[in-house]
């Protein structure tokens, strides 16, 4: 015969979506810490292709490496 299982309590459930909520949140932090520095043109150990066939906003922003070589 099947038993219900015990109910989480409210504690644990509280826990366990501030660790998810924090995992998101660090995720999030370092990608927009990438992407700024990018954007910027001060990423030294970050290298990245330029399309031709990107858009005139991706080009402006982006430095192609062979320049700074």
């Amino acid at each position: 015969m099947a038993v219900p299982k015990k109910r989480t309590s409210k504690s644990k459930r509280k826990i366990r979506k501030t660790v998810w909520r924090e995992k998101a949140n660090k995720a999030a932090k370092k990608a927009f810490s990438l992407a700024r520095l990018i954007l910027s043109g001060r990423s030294k150990s970050f290298c990245y292709t330029v399309n031709n066939k990107s858009s005139e906003l991706s080009e402006s922003t982006s430095i192609d490496e062979s320049d700074n070589s």
